[in-house]
């Protein structure tokens, strides 16, 4: 049985373009130690003040990965997605080091199925999950959008006339519409956590839980 990775674990981000470097960026934020690697000595020269180390390097290299002690590290993220072989190669590298959990950036389907095959643990298609998180965003009835599978999505929104000045119960949400409302902010608040006795105004903000179709459906009564 594998052991249990610590949640402050160091992580190695491959790849300092718009997604890497976000991802490094975020996770420097958090406190985890970072080694950003890319290519490009500009982009290398221009993170290295922001995360805990950089080095500029070819990924495709397994001498130069282990030159940096990747096979050390419990986590890595391959963010370079524009090269479907340098995203493979680095991927079948991190592999064969045995690095215990691979993300990796995918431009397709086919694309993620490869990296799953060669050893990635999570693909990551970001444009594709931008696309769709905007698509449900552009009817202006939501105000952000998270879909964790096909049938469980959490969305923001306002609340729909017809809760509106009902406590939750009252409302019946799960029997009428087949969605929950997991949390809400009234103004000048912090989201709470919802309980039955909330009183819902056209002033708050809901989180609500549900399939896509079913959150689309809800958000859209009047």
């Amino acid at each position: 049985m594998a052991e249990p990775i610590p949640p402050n674990a160091p992580v190695l981000v491959i790849g300092l373009g718009r997604f890497g470097a976000a991802v490094a960026g975020q996770l420097d934020r958090l406190g985890r130690e970072v080694l950003a690697i890319d290519v490009d000595p500009t982009l290398v020269q221009k993170w290295s003040d922001r995360v805990t180390h950089t080095a500029q390097l070819d990924a495709r290299n397994m001498d130069a990965l282990m030159q940096i002690g990747a096979k050390e590290f419990k986590i890595a993220v391959v963010a370079v997605g524009t090269s479907l072989e340098a995203s493979v190669l680095i991927t079948a590298n991190l592999s064969d080091l045995k690095v215990p959990q691979i993300w990796a950036k995918a431009m397709s389907s086919t694309h993620g199925r490869i990296l799953k095959r060669i050893g990635a643990n999570h693909v990551i298609y970001p444009e594709a999950e931008a696309g769709e998180r905007a698509a449900h965003l552009l009817n202006g009835r939501l105000l952000d959008f998270i879909a964790f599978d096909d049938q469980f999505v959490l969305a923001k929104m306002y609340p729909p006339k017809p809760i509106r000045g009902l406590t939750l119960r009252e409302a019946e949400i799960r029997s009428k519409y087949q969605v929950s409302v997991m949390g809400v902010k009234s103004p000048g608040n912090e989201f709470r956590e919802a309980t039955p006795d909330m009183r819902i105004s056209n002033l708050d903000l809901i989180i609500v839980a549900g399939t896509g179709e079913r959150i689309e459906r809800f958000s859209a009564l009047r």
